[in-house]
C-alpha cells in the first residue's frame, strides 16, 4: 500500500497538480497508511469507517487550479456544474463545503466521489485503490480548468468579464507551460505483433508526458493482420504494457469486452477507412475548452451539445463534431468515422482530439500537439492577446 500511495503522490508532482507538502494520501490495508502527518489526519480517517473506501487523499492544488477552483467557488451556489465529458461520465458535478467539517465532508463522500473545500483543497477516495482517488482528483482540477476558461470567453464576447475574473485569467495565463513542439521520434518500424504493443505503449506514454491528457485518460489503436490492438478500459496510458487488448475485427473473439470503452468509433473508424491503420486519442485542455465555444445565443439545444449539435463547426480545419462514448444512437461510432474520413482529426465536444494513425504514430501525436497549439492560439485571438 505504501508503494501505491508514494506512486500517486509522485504523479500529483510530476504532473504540476500539487507541491508534496500539499498532498496528503491515505491507503487502508491492516491499518490506515498516510505518506505524510497532517493537522487533519485524524479527522479524515474517520470517513474510512463513514463510507465504504480503500484510498483517501486531500490535496491543495497548485496554481493556478488553486485560483481557478477558488474563483469558481466565489461564484457558484454550493455546487460547481462544468460541462465536458470528464464531469459527466465521472463526477457529475462538484459540491462545495466553505470549511473543514468532516461530518459535512462524509455527508458530501456519500454522494460523490470528491468535495471541494474552500480554502483548503480536494478531498477525493477510492474504493480499491489510490488509484482512483488520483483519477478523480486529477479529474476536478482538469474540469475546473476548462469550464473557468470556457467561460471566461464566454463572458468576453459578452461585454461580462470582471476584474476579479480577469485578474484570475491574467494569472492563469502567466503559469500556462509553452507547447514544445519538439519530440523525440516515436517507433517507425511496426511489423510484428510484438512491435505492435510497444508502439501503442510508447505513443500512449509520450501523450501522458506532454501532458495532453488529464490524468492519464484517453486510448490508443493500431490495426495490424485484421485484428485491432486497443488499449484497456481503465488503463493508464504511461503504463499500458499488459494492458492492451487483441479484438479480431470478424469478431470472431470476446476481447472487446475489456478493452476501451470508445472500441466501437475505433473499430468503425478502421474498418470505413483503408488507410487509418488506428487513432491516438488525447484531451488537451485548450482543445476542449475551444471545443465547446460557441457563438450562438439562445439554442434551442442548449445542455445537450455534446450529443445533439447540428452546427457544423471547425478549429483550423479540424471538424468538431458531437457524440458520446458507447454504440447508443448518439454513439462517437456514429458521428467519428464519417467525419474523420481524409483528415488527420477530429476534435470531439468536450472530450479532445482523435488523431489518424497511418504507418507510426508519429504524425497523429505532431497533429495532437499542432492542434493543440493552434486552438490556444485560438483562445488568445479571441481575447485579444495575441
Amino acid at each position: 500500500m505504501k508503494n501505491l500511495i508514494n506512486k500517486y503522490e509522485q504523479k500529483c508532482i510530476v504532473n504540476g497538480l500539487a507541491s508534496p507538502k500539499d498532498i496528503f494520501i491515505a491507503g487502508l490495508n491492516t491499518e490506515i497508511v498516510w505518506n505524510q502527518d497532517g493537522s487533519k489526519n485524524n479527522d479524515l480517517e474517520k470517513i474510512f469507517s463513514a463510507i465504504s473506501i480503500n484510498s483517501l487523499m486531500f490535496v491543495k492544488p497548485m496554481e493556478p487550479y488553486f485560483s481557478i477552483i477558488e474563483y469558481l467557488i466565489d461564484n457558484s451556489e454550493g455546487t460547481i456544474y462544468p460541462s465536458d465529458t470528464e464531469t459527466r461520465t465521472f463526477l457529475h458535478d462538484l459540491p462545495i463545503i466553505n470549511d473543514f467539517n468532516i461530518d459535512k465532508i462524509i455527508q458530501k463522500l456519500k454522494q460523490r466521489k470528491c468535495v471541494i473545500v474552500k480554502g483548503e483543497g480536494i478531498i477525493t477516495w477510492g474504493s480499491i485503490t489510490p488509484e482512483q482517488a488520483y483519477i478523480f482528483f486529477s479529474c476536478v482540477c482538469f474540469t475546473c480548468f476548462v469550464k473557468f476558461f470556457v467561460d471566461c470567453l464566454n463572458d468576453h464576447r459578452k461585454g461580462n468579464l470582471t476584474e476579479n475574473q480577469s485578474d484570475v485569467l491574467k494569472k492563469s495565463i502567466n503559469l500556462l507551460d509553452k507547447i514544445n513542439p519538439d519530440f523525440t521520434p516515436l517507433k517507425t518500424e511496426i511489423r510484428t505483433e510484438n512491435d505492435v504493443y510497444k508502439a501503442i505503449s510508447e505513443a500512449g506514454r509520450i501523450v501522458v508526458d506532454y501532458h495532453l491528457v488529464d490524468s492519464f485518460f484517453g486510448n490508443v489503436s493500431y490495426k495490424q493482420n485484421n485484428i485491432l490492438y486497443i488499449s484497456q478500459t481503465g488503463s493508464s496510458l504511461d503504463e499500458l504494457a499488459g494492458c492492451v487488448d487483441p479484438c479480431p475485427l470478424d469478431d470472431s473473439a470476446c476481447s472487446s469486452i475489456t478493452a476501451s470503452s470508445e472500441f466501437s468509433a475505433h473499430k468503425e473508424i478502421v474498418l470505413n477507412n483503408p488507410d487509418i491503420k488506428g487513432l491516438l486519442h488525447g484531451h488537451p485542455k485548450f482543445t476542449v475548452i475551444m471545443s465547446m465555444y460557441c457563438e450562438k445565443e439562445d439554442c434551442t439545444l442548449l445542455g445537450q451539445c455534446h450529443i445533439k449539435c447540428p452546427e457544423i463547426r471547425h478549429i483550423c480545419n479540424i471538424p468538431i463534431v458531437c457524440g458520446e462514448v458507447g454504440t447508443g444512437v448518439y454513439g462517437l461510432c456514429n458521428t467519428l468515422p464519417k467525419a474523420i474520413k481524409g483528415k488527420k482529426a477530429v476534435i470531439v465536444y468536450g472530450h479532445g482530439v482523435f488523431a489518424s494513425v497511418n504507418d507510426d504514430f508519429n504524425n497523429a501525436f505532431k497533429a495532437m500537439i499542432d492542434i493543440e497549439q493552434m486552438c490556444k492560439d485560438k483562445y488568445f485571438d479571441l481575447l485579444g492577446l495575441q
